[in-house]
């Protein structure tokens, strides 16, 4: 099942990303469950958070995801929802 973390950068914490992406990008490639992610851009051009479509069995399996994630542990995010989706296009 697919589910979509959509993530929120805290205000002013772009150094925080840049020191938690190599974890950040190494978790995604050794827990194999990510099918698409990428950061979002403020005006600036600049990293202000992250969208994760994570392939997993059920939501509690997301919620872990999530919660293992470098940057969640790194208290990076000032806002994390989590919702089923489904790929159409």
């Amino acid at each position: 099942m697919l589910f979509a973390v959509i993530c929120t950068d805290r205000k002013d914490s772009l150094k925080v990303r840049m020191a938690n992406r190599e974890a950040h990008l190494a978790y995604i490639g050794e827990t194999g469950v990510v099918a698409q992610a990428g950061p979002f851009l403020d005006a600036e051009g600049q990293m202000c958070g992250s969208l994760v479509i994570l392939d997993v069995a059920d939501m509690d399996a997301a919620r872990d995801w999530a919660a293992n994630d470098p940057y969640a542990r790194a208290g990076l995010f000032a806002d994390v929802r989590i919702e089923a989706w489904k790929k159409v296009v």
